[in-house]
């Protein structure tokens, strides 16, 4: 049983510095500081044990470690090795990055002929959209580059050609763009390394778990991990293609998933599994970039049956569908983007008696604020979308962003948060979404509506799965050292009553360095 110390930590509300004392995998004591004397917190710890390992962290800050509740892990490992096509200004630049990426990939020697993805297409904002013809100039390698949003694919004739579609511009949205976004998956093994690689790389920003919702088999994939995984705690979800094989297993929110061999998971070692079932997940609607967002009133510009966006569910499938998974005891995460999308999932959850979150809730009516209450909906936001889609709703929505990302408004109506990135669509990384929560701003910009912004506390205590932003006895010993002070955090509260620069701010907090990061009582990442 692995015993730790951590000697002499900051935490929120105490006064003093104090020793943390972990033990199977649980936080057992949280005492006055011994001041590192390694033989009074080893007889602090418990007479004849085994003596614990004592790290003195000399007044770091400590805080439960920090989760990121909307992810897509498979997506973002791909995402970390596809070609950025984020900075095209046009097709044209576009093709160019393209262009030069087939170039660099011929002069070494390797992938000729093989299908180039990219990912990161603001096309909506271009002065035309993309088509398919554009992107033939490239020769007759087949090409796909995905928005940044997911929502939409653009592929030229050989890319097409290759997936099997017949489409008359190649600007695929919606679900007829999900097969351009399978084009490059490797095989699950080397798909399972890259998603490790993933989870340590968000282990030394101080995540402890995520709440994944994978698309293709979700459940299924992390089976196939569990054996040997340990790097970050998951919440997976399923998806409504997969429902009828999870509910014939009866599963439910909250159960640990074994390997496919029925071995535990690796997680059980310090008490509690790693990996465990979630909740289904729906896409009701699709995106502002895409215009796809289901909302009330019309988007800018925009005319014909498709100018408020679109449902990719009927109202009565996700009545059915919800009915379904909370009478078999799973939890239901919705995607809805535009206000009537939100307006609909909340008719649906008083309806089915459902629990669980409306994923993004981008675009709210004031009057649905005390519906997601009284439901106890959660509000499961990404923060750094407000950032990325601040010109495109000023554009679209320019008579509705008052009520765009309403994070404060949520928050004073007692609807629970949880923050998260939607991974590979922001970079998997709790601090960028504090950051864009707490200022409204990045890249020096003003803040976009700052009567929206959340307290730092609020920020951190939506973005540690509900442990608060102080270590607790008996909680979980999944924790975060930080190298740094937060802004606004203890001490600092003279930030909240006279605001520092929000630049400053900002970029404090997505730089927040990061000692440590223990998870179940064990290092993941560790500098000190």
């Amino acid at each position: 049983m692995t015993r730790l110390i951590l000697s002499r930590a900051r935490v929120l509300g105490a006064d003093h510095l104090v020793d943390i004392q972990v033990s199977g995998g649980s936080i057992r004591r949280i005492v006055p500081a011994a001041h590192g004397d390694a033989a009074v917190l080893g007889r602090a710890a418990g007479a004849g044990a085994a003596a614990p390992e004592v790290v003195d962290l000399d007044g770091r800050w400590v805080m439960p470690g920090l989760w990121d509740a909307h992810t897509h892990m498979e997506q973002w490992a791909l995402v970390r090795r596809r070609l950025d096509v984020a900075p095209a200004t046009s097709a044209e630049h576009a093709v160019r990055l393209v262009e030069d990426a087939l170039d660099a990939r011929a002069a070494e020697g390797g992938g000729v002929g093989e299908p180039l993805v990219g990912f990161g297409l603001h096309w909506v904002t271009w002065p035309e959209p993309p088509t398919a013809e554009m992107l033939d100039a490239v020769g007759d390698v087949p090409v796909v580059l995905l928005s940044f949003d997911l929502h939409s694919a653009w592929v030229n004739t050989a890319g097409l050609r290759r997936l099997g579609i017949e489409h008359p511009t190649g600007l695929l949205l919606e679900d007829e763009m999900l097969p351009a976004e399978q084009l490059d998956h490797p095989s699950g093994t080397t798909l399972d390394r890259l998603v490790h690689s993933a989870a340590q790389a968000a282990a030394a920003r101080g995540v402890v778990g995520v709440v994944d919702f994978g698309m293709d088999d979700n459940v299924g994939a992390w089976r196939r991990r569990v054996p040997s995984w340990d790097g970050l705690r998951v919440r997976a979800g399923v998806w409504y293609w997969d429902l009828d094989a999870a509910l014939a297993e009866g599963l439910r929110t909250g159960d640990p998933l074994s390997g496919p061999d029925g071995r535990a998971p690796a997680g059980e070692l310090t008490g509690r599994p790693l990996v465990e079932m979630g909740s289904l997940k729906v896409i009701s609607d699709g995106s502002l970039n895409s215009r796809t967002a289901c909302c009330f009133d019309p988007y800018e510009g925009s005319d014909g049956p498709d100018a408020h966006g679109v449902l990719n569910v009927p109202p009565e499938d996700l009545h059915l569908l919800m009915k379904r998974a909370t009478d078999a005891g799973l939890t239901c995460a919705i995607h809805a983007i535009g206000d009537r999308a939100n307006s609909l999932a909340l008719d649906a959850f008083e309806a089915t008696g459902a629990r669980g979150s409306i994923e993004h809730a981008q675009l709210v009516r004031w009057s649905d604020v005390e519906r997601f209450a009284a439901g106890r909906v959660t509000a499961s936001v990404q923060p750094e979308h407000a950032m990325d889609d601040r010109d495109v709703a000023e554009g679209l929505w320019p008579d509705r962003t008052d009520r765009a990302f309403p994070l404060a408004t949520l928050a004073a109506a007692g609807v629970p948060l949880a923050l998260g990135s939607d991974a590979p669509v922001a970079r998997l990384d709790p601090w960028f979404a504090i950051a864009s929560a707490v200022t409204r701003s990045r890249g020096g910009r003003e803040p976009w509506h700052p009567e929206q912004v959340l307290t730092v506390e609020q920020a951190l205590a939506a973005s540690t799965a509900g442990h608060g932003v102080a270590p607790g006895e008996g909680g979980p010993a999944d924790l975060v050292v930080l190298d740094g002070d937060v802004p606004g955090l203890g001490s600092h509260a003279d930030y909240l009553v006279q605001p520092a620069d929000p630049s400053d701010v900002s970029e404090a907090l997505r730089t927040m360095p990061v000692a440590g990061t223990v998870l179940g009582g064990e290092w993941t990442h560790r500098v000190l």
